[in-house]
């Protein structure tokens, strides 16, 4: 198995091996939709050296408006034998295939090439950019220069090319200017690409100052935490390279002002080694959950979902509840909160005529009738107008639309948004597709996890980084067990030590009996990843044939319609 490249997020690119290619272009205007391109320079560096330089003249196509001849020195007789942009675009994308692009106001010089790609068919460069101007303005200060323009900085830097409104010139002197930035910025901690790119302003005196927390930190996948003199956690975080990323919070790519306010504080950083980015992930979860660091903002409160439950009783109705018990109730969600799970439960009542009351029915009480059963919306079980056995086909379809198809809760919310948008009733219309959303959206994820968490145990296995294996064991949804294989060596005794020594896991009741939802969706985005082989199953892996996943497709188009309703300005429907 070959070794899989780690993320650039993650690993970081050294300057010194970023290959740049520095371009400029001479333009007949502002616009790259109205003007076109005259000339076209470059020079391609890597770790201070010049790679190699590409430049022509390019006919634009039309007359060369006279400022510009005089700015520039580019006259129409000059480009009438020139090439046209299509021509060239070819050789200048293979030139610059697989470098980081510089430009002087890169905004400007980007969409003229951009805007080359769309006409000739090309897609737009996915290269990282870097604007030297807007690099100048975050690290020089108003003593040191009066402006950011390019001949201003080039003497600033003392570069050898004097800019002259002539692209391969104007390429060089910006090569000059992007080195001197980069001697300015390395003094200030930034030493990768990403952290290039990502430079605002220089890290405060307390980044500066604690850069020694970082020191001694390994180069694996781990948790990282961040504790105060009195050892609470302050912040709790994740890598697959926790050398990388905790080095980053005390350099200039740190913008943060919390995580700034955070490394201030912080007297010592606690790392946890982690056998895989999988186990570092679900630490993490965990880690946050129990001891709710105050600068983590996500996964801080998972006991604070909240579930529909279809309750156990004579006349069962839907209640929204904190907890999952064993007590016989069918329960739908997780939700992230009340007023989700309230419009999903409206949703439901749409289409089936549940008892919306809250007193304990008895088949053998009566009660008067509220007004919901004069308008045809329940059966009134209360007062014995529908039999304790009517009743339960309601129940029985009500849980069979939570766990297993929605079909009958959708096609009752469809008809409706129909019928008040034949009615011009398009607010109350959008308030019911909200409704459904939240039904359908909750329903297609309790069915996913469901899928996972009810198998007592899977072992499955994902190429690591350097040709081994990353296997994990999973019982019932919950990571019980994480290790790597090396490469080339045989599966069985490292997988079957690995179940040896794997946490023992006790469900309980409801969809997810041993983890949280967010651990368990994990979990699955992992065994959803590329690469990802199943080693061992117990028990069944599946979703309903007919489940609720088939549906939200048909839910996101019409938030995607909306959206780009709101783009283009049309009303909304």
């Amino acid at each position: 198995m070959d070794a899989v490249q780690g993320t650039l997020d993650e690993l970081g690119t050294p300057l010194r091996d970023v290959t740049f290619v520095v371009f400029d272009l001479e333009t007949t205007g502002g616009s790259a939709a109205e003007h076109a391109i005259t000339e076209i320079g470059a020079v391609k560096v890597r770790g201070g050296e010049v790679l190699g330089e590409f430049a022509t003249l390019v006919d634009p196509g039309g007359p060369i408006p006279p400022f510009i001849s005089v700015l520039t020195g580019i006259t129409d007789a000059m480009v009438i034998a020139a090439p046209k942009f299509t021509e060239v675009l070819p050789s200048f994308l293979e030139f610059a295939k697989g470098a980081a692009l510089v430009a002087h106001n890169a905004p400007f010089d980007m969409s003229f090439i951009r805007a080359a790609c769309a006409a000739s068919g090309y897609p737009p460069p996915a290269n990282p950019v870097v604007d030297t101007a807007d690099l100048a303005r975050r690290v020089l200060t108003r003593d040191e220069t009066p402006n950011c323009k390019l001949g201003t900085l080039a003497r600033v830097f003392r570069s050898s090319t004097e800019p002259c409104h002539r692209a391969l010139s104007d390429a060089r002197a910006t090569v000059d200017v992007l080195h001197g930035l980069i001697g300015r910025v390395g003094s200030l901690g930034v030493h990768t690409l990403e952290e290039l790119r990502g430079f605002v302003r220089a890290p405060t005196p307390e980044q500066r100052r604690k850069r020694h927390l970082s020191e001694g930190v390994p180069g694996v996948p781990g948790v990282y935490v961040f504790e105060d003199a009195k050892g609470e956690a302050l912040y709790i975080g994740k890598s697959t390279n926790l050398r990388n990323r905790v080095r980053s919070y005390f350099t200039a790519s740190e913008t943060r002002a919390r995580i700034r306010e955070m490394v201030g504080i912080a007297e010592r950083v606690r790392t946890i080694v982690c056998a895989t980015a999988l186990e570092a992930e679900i630490r993490e979860l965990r880690m946050i959950g129990a001891t709710k660091p105050r600068y983590n903002r996500r996964s801080r409160f998972p006991e604070r979902v909240v579930w529909l439950k279809l309750t156990d009783e004579p006349f069962p109705r839907l209640s929204i509840v904190r907890e999952v018990k064993d007590d016989g109730g069918a329960y739908l969600g997780p939700f992230g909160s009340t007023r989700t799970a309230d419009d999903a439960r409206t949703a439901m009542h749409e289409a089936l005529p549940l008892r919306q009351c809250t007193e304990r029915l008895s088949a053998r009480v009566r009660r008067p009738a509220c007004a919901l059963a004069e308008i045809g919306r329940c059966g009134a079980p209360c007062e014995g107008r529908e039999s304790q056995e009517t009743y339960g086909r309601h129940v029985s379809g009500a849980r069979h639309a939570m766990q297993h198809d929605p079909e009958i809760v959708f096609s009752a919310m469809e008809a409706r948004m129909r019928r008040l948008s034949a009615e011009q009733r398009y607010e109350e219309a959008a308030v019911d597709r909200d409704r459904l959303a939240a039904y359908v959206r909750a329903a297609a994820r309790m069915q996913r996890l469901s899928s996972l968490t009810g198998i007592p145990q899977m072992i499955a296995a994902s190429p690591a980084f350097d040709g081994g294996w990353d296997i994990h064991v999973v019982r019932y949804g919950r990571l019980a067990a994480a290790g790597v294989m090396p490469r080339g060596a045989h599966p069985t005794p490292y997988v079957d030590a690995l179940v040896a020594t794997a946490e023992t896991v006790t469900p309980g009741p409801g969809p997810t009996p041993a983890a949280s939802a967010e651990e368990t969706e994990c979990v699955l985005r992992w065994l959803d990843s590329p690469g990802v082989r199943l080693v061992r199953v117990e028990g069944t892996w599946s979703l309903p044939a007919y489940g609720a996943g088939r549906l939200t497709e048909r839910i996101e188009r019409a938030y995607q319609a909306l959206r780009g309703d709101r783009r283009e300005g049309r009303p909304l429907r």
